[in-house]
């Protein structure tokens, strides 16, 4: 609007009033408009899960492509847990949904896989030796179909340092549950 052009009390109004409206509108979008996480419940627009409180040695990261992310310096891993909806979870069984997780990785040995109960669903627990770009890493994979959505938690470490950190992840895991949109 150029300047020097006087306004009625009536459009000052408006202007006002539609001024409080879009600031009001941002602050709702923003508020409820991505992912949260509270230290146990993790919510973005397609899923929702509640787990273990993580250790304090654990920092949250950002990764991306994934929901929810720690990196544990104190024994050089990495923690994932991801989840997807309506894509695979139906007709592909949990073997080919944990090895899809790694074709990008060569020399893959599996050294323990079994199914086992999680979250009211039988889930694939899978522990596995792989190299990426020729760096070995350890992993301890628990990969679940629930309500048409499939749920992978990972965790990520150095041989050597696997041992170490495995334990608190596992104990993670197990607070692993799935949400409804409302639940707490």
């Amino acid at each position: 609007m150029p300047s020097g052009i006087p306004l009625t009390h009536s459009a000052r109004r408006k202007l006002a009033l539609s001024g409080s409206v879009a600031l009001a509108l941002a602050l709702m979008l923003s508020a409820c408009g991505g992912p949260s996480f509270n230290g146990t419940i993790y919510r973005n627009n397609e899923i929702a899960f509640k787990v273990s409180p993580p250790p304090p040695t654990w920092q949250r990261i950002e990764v991306t492509s994934t929901a929810l992310a720690f990196r544990d310096e104190k024994n050089d891993a990495t923690i994932a847990v991801n989840g997807r909806c309506g894509k695979d979870s139906d007709d592909v069984p949990l073997r080919s949904l944990t090895q899809h997780l790694f074709f990008q990785f060569t020399e893959r040995v599996v050294e323990r896989e079994e199914v086992v109960p999680f979250d009211e669903r039988e889930a694939l627990h899978t522990v596995l030796l792989a190299k990426l770009d020729g760096v070995p890493k350890k992993f301890d994979i628990w990969v679940m179909k629930k309500d048409g959505c499939v749920y992978d938690l990972l965790f990520i470490a150095r041989p050597s340092s696997f041992d170490e950190g495995v334990a608190s992840f596992r104990e993670f895991a197990r607070g692993f549950s799935t949400l409804n949109g409302h639940d707490d």
